[in-house]
This record gives structure tokens, sequence and C-alpha cells, in this order.
């Protein structure tokens, strides 16, 4: 893949991703056993990961503008992501009523990441 087309996808992928990251609250409400952790969708701790993911979602669109400025945003998404999929991972590992979670979340993570890592300039 060359440079200009490798730009163009991460620009894409960045608006892509950031926009689903706006859609974990209803993408929860499809299917809670992929995207809500301990049946907890009115919880606290629910809401803080939308808000999270809001941001982020809202810095990622922002930063489709302008891939190569915003570089250490990407690679935080990258490694965050491969840190959260794991760490989740292994959760379900010794909680097997959220096994649910390596169909949905866990593996849109590592998407994100291998997306995102795949696309990144300083790979070429």
């Amino acid at each position: 893949m060359n440079a200009a087309t490798r730009a163009s996808g991460l620009k894409y992928a960045l608006v892509l991703f950031g926009v689903i990251c706006f859609l974990i609250y209803p993408l929860a409400l499809v299917w809670p056993s992929g995207w809500i952790w301990h049946n907890g969708g009115g919880t606290h701790y629910f809401q803080m990961i939308c808000g999270l993911y809001a941001v982020l979602g809202f810095f990622l669109v922002r930063a489709a503008k302008a891939p190569t400025e915003n570089k250490s945003l990407i690679e935080f998404t990258i490694w965050s992501s491969v840190v959260h999929a794991g760490v989740m991972t292994l959760q379900v590992m010794s909680d097997h009523m959220e096994t649910g979670h390596l169909f949905g979340d866990i593996p849109a993570l590592i998407i994100v990441a291998s997306v995102l890592w795949y696309l990144s300039p300083e790979r070429g």
C-alpha cells in the first residue's frame, strides 16, 4: 500500500472508529452481553465508559483532518485498545458469565488497534 492510500485510509478509519465510539450505548442496548460488563447497563461504571468513549470518538474524528499532527492520539488509541482487550480477555477467562465479550467489544478493540497500526504512516 502506498503512502497516499494509507493516509486516505487512515482518515476514513479515524472517522469510522470515532463515530463507532459514539455508538457504544446503542450497541449495548441491542447486544448487552457483548458490550456491557456485569449487567451494568444502568450503572455509573457504564455511564463513565460511554462518556470516555464519546470523548475519544470526538477527538478521533477531529484527528482525521490532520492525522500526522495527531500521532500521539492515534498511538494512544492503538495501545489503550490492545491493553483494554487484553485485560478484558483475562477477565473473561475467570468469569465465564462474560464470554459474550469474546465476540463483542474484545474483537472490536483488536480490530481498531490493528487497522490504525496498519494505516499509521510510521509503519511504511
